[in-house]
């Protein structure tokens, strides 16, 4: 029994000594759960610390490195300040002793020195104005020469422009003339028959009398005639840059008829437009460098009335380029 109840002791005694332990347990397990938590708080407050710290201390770094900096540039400009401090008090202390000497001097001075000190000052004067008008001139002097410059280069520009207009000038002249030529040995079978050539102003001027061409009052061209200007046709008609005036001219008898031609005008302008259709149709000249016009009995060359009543044909070249370099 004795043993029973020692027993039974036993066994309440280790039942809550074992209640007793497991709180403790839950307790201690709980604190420590706190305390690595904490603990875990701890070392990333830590790292973050140790983060600032390096970076603190790589700005320290920098701030040393300028405050150096400023110390080096301070005692550069100490010693430059020192220097230039020594400098002037010796430009200073000799500023005095050369005032001194000049106050010397001006108390010494003797009416005479006063007076080649006025006259010296007054030469200066002189040569200061001497001086501001010579540098006057010198520059009106530049002004024109670079005036002059520019008048010679103009100058030059122009003889080469004039050359080359002399030299077009006398290609055209030459054009002209071998023209003249040209024209002349095609229509060189009547030439006493009342045609002739002639050569004025760089223009070549063929002229027919009506004879030649027409019988009286009549537009109609007579075969003579149909030949001279199919032989003119033929001679210029590879002359491309090249103008052709046909003008009829009439004499100053009236002309008065109810059908074509009714009057001198009418008379002159058919004339012309025929002469133009006649040479056109006879060669491969182009209808657009030919123009027909009349000038009844306006323009008169002789007192003959037989020498008044023609056909002109006035041979123009391309005088385009020649009065683009004049107009230059």
């Amino acid at each position: 029994m004795k043993q029973l109840i020692l027993v039974c002791g036993i066994a309440l005694s280790m039942l809550a000594t074992s209640c007793v332990s497991h709180r403790k347990y839950t307790d201690l397990e709980a604190k420590k759960n706190s305390l690595v938590s904490e603990n875990d708080q701890l070392k990333k407050d830590k790292e973050s610390l140790e983060a600032k710290e390096k970076e603190l201390t790589s700005d320290l770094g920098v701030r040393n490195k300028e405050l150096e900096e400023l110390r080096i540039d301070t005692a550069d400009m100490g010693k430059q300040y020192r220097q230039l401090k020594i400098q002037y008090d010796k430009i200073n202390e000799l500023n005095d002793i050369l005032s001194k000497k000049s106050n010397e001097l001006l108390s010494q001075a003797t009416g005479e020195n006063q007076k080649l000190a006025t006259e010296l000052s007054k030469a200066q004067e002189a040569l200061q104005k001497k001086e501001d008008m010579l540098k006057t001139l010198e520059k009106d002097l530049n002004v024109k020469q670079a005036a002059i410059d520019k008048a010679n280069t103009d100058l030059k520009e122009r003889e080469v422009k004039m050359k080359e207009l002399e030299d077009l000038l006398n290609a055209q002249k030459e054009a002209s003339s071998a023209l003249k030529d040209k024209v002349q040995n095609a229509l060189l079978g009547f030439r006493d028959k009342g045609l002739t050539v002639t050569e004025k102003d760089g223009r070549v001027y063929v002229s027919m009398e009506a004879k030649l061409l027409f019988a009286s009052g009549s537009t109609q061209v007579d075969p003579n005639g149909r030949k001279a200007l199919v032989d003119l046709a033929e001679a210029i008609e590879n002359e491309v840059d090249m103008q052709v005036y046909v003008e009829g001219h009439t004499d100053t008898d009236k002309l008065s008829s109810t059908a074509p031609p009714r009057d001198n005008w009418e008379l002159s302008v058919l004339r012309a437009t025929e002469v133009v259709k006649i040479m056109l149709a006879n060669s491969n000249m182009k209808s657009t460098n030919l123009v027909a016009s009349g000038r009844s009995e306006f323009m008169p060359v002789s007192p003959d009335k037989a020498k008044n009543r023609r056909i002109e044909i006035i041979l123009q070249p391309d005088l385009g380029e020649l009065y683009k370099m004049i107009n230059e």
